[in-house]
């Protein structure tokens, strides 16, 4: 039976950072990463959009909110000194109508109060950046939104943390805690401190160590639509003006690190955790929970999750998702989004006491173990000045 100081579970880009955080600090500890898939970052972290956030949808006293901030420019950086691509190529947010420009207010003054890099444009601004953007009377331009690869990331980032001496195990399952030990796949593991960063089953997980009795994750899928116009149509990202109650940012034009333009990304309520496409993956179990759950939310209309689901699901049609596109530039046509990208699911947490999705990052731990149960976007963004400041609260846990 191995015996580690840090055991980490979970590969994607949060675990991997806390891992080489673990490390880096506690230098002559041994510090284990298990990753049940046969490689790190084949979920979220592999799937998302690749945008790099700027901070600015997030109150500010939220963790989001600085986090997001502060991991823009140090993964800015990183891509840079790495060698890695990134599209600069910043964000347009605009509006439809009047009542749009009110929100928009707010998002500007998030912004400010987050420290964060804005500009208030006319129409006549915003058209000059992108001339394809269609607004009611104003947009807020985001210069420091930028885009990445996030699979290029995650492969740079594990093998900063081999070089950093953290020992990766792929294809490695925990399964359960039996009297101190961890029981996985290939035997038992004994671990001084456990860190949980297991995204979609990470509520599991902390359940087994008397963790998150309140919370269970409520899987959300994502699904973009690729345009086969050439590299350069649009000149940057742009979004719309989100619904502030809720952690979703609505359709939008997203230019990946190539400057390809796609679409989405949805948020459709999945049937399992790892509901990609038809039956992979199937869990009756997970099911039954999941849709039981998500039937009483549709009945009860809790944060209007009916509304939301009924809006969701028609985007699986390719003409919905165009026309609610169209909304935001000039000349989009469905003939030229045919394709659609792989899909991602977000591990939303939902508080079920509450009855509410979870907005902010949320964590629970002891002086045994560790567990991040609310990662989801922007936590690409803010993974490594959010695993630090996990890690400060590891440490005092520990002490």
């Amino acid at each position: 039976m191995d015996a580690v100081d840090f055991l980490i579970i979970g590969g994607g880009i949060i675990g991997l950072n806390l891992a080489i955080t673990a490390k880096q600090r506690h230098p002559d500890c041994k510090v284990m990463l298990i990753e049940k898939e046969t490689d790190c970052g084949l979920h979220a972290s592999g799937r998302n959009s690749g945008v790099l956030h700027a901070g600015f949808y997030y109150t500010p006293d939220s963790l989001k909110a600085g986090f997001t901030r502060q991991g823009n420019h140090l993964l800015t950086e990183y891509c840079l000194d790495r060698g890695l691509r990134i599209n600069q190529c910043g964000k347009l947010v605009v509006t439809r109508n009047e009542h749009e420009e009110t929100v928009l207010d707010e998002l500007l003054q998030r912004g400010i109060a987050n420290g964060v890099e804005l500009y208030r444009l006319s129409k006549r601004e915003a058209q000059e950046i992108e001339p394809r953007a269609k607004t009611w009377n104003s947009a807020i331009f985001s210069p420091t939104t930028a885009s990445i690869d996030p699979r290029e990331v995650m492969a740079s980032t594990l093998d900063d943390a081999r070089n950093a001496g953290v020992v990766i195990s792929a294809g490695t399952q925990y399964l359960r805690t039996i009297k101190d030990k961890i029981q996985t796949n290939h035997g038992y593991l004994s671990a001084a401190y456990v860190i949980n960063a297991a995204g979609l089953y990470a509520d599991n997980i902390a359940r087994d160590f008397g963790f998150s009795k309140n919370y269970r994750i409520l899987p959300f899928k994502g699904l973009y639509l690729y345009s086969d116009e050439p590299p350069g149509t649009l000149n940057t990202n742009i979004y719309p003006v989100p619904n502030l109650s809720n952690p979703f940012l609505g359709v939008h034009f997203t230019l990946t690190v190539a400057g390809k333009t796609k679409i989405g990304p949805t948020a459709i309520p999945a049937f399992w955790r790892e509901h990609y496409s038809g039956l992979n993956n199937f869990k009756f179990a997970e099911m039954t929970e999941i849709v039981g759950r998500e039937m009483g939310l549709f009945i009860r209309n809790d944060f209007g999750f009916r509304t939301l689901a009924l809006q969701e699901s028609a985007k699986y049609f390719r003409g919905r998702l165009v026309k609610l596109a169209s909304e935001l530039s000039k000349d989009v046509r469905k003939s030229n989004y045919k394709k659609w990208g792989p899909p991602g699911i977000r591990a939303q947490l939902f508080d079920i006491k509450k009855r509410r999705l979870e907005m902010d990052f949320r964590f629970e731990g002891d002086h045994k173990s560790f567990h991040v149960l609310n990662a989801v976007s922007p936590a690409f963004t803010c993974a490594i000045p959010f695993s630090r400041y996990l890690f400060d609260k590891i440490d005092n846990l520990v002490s």
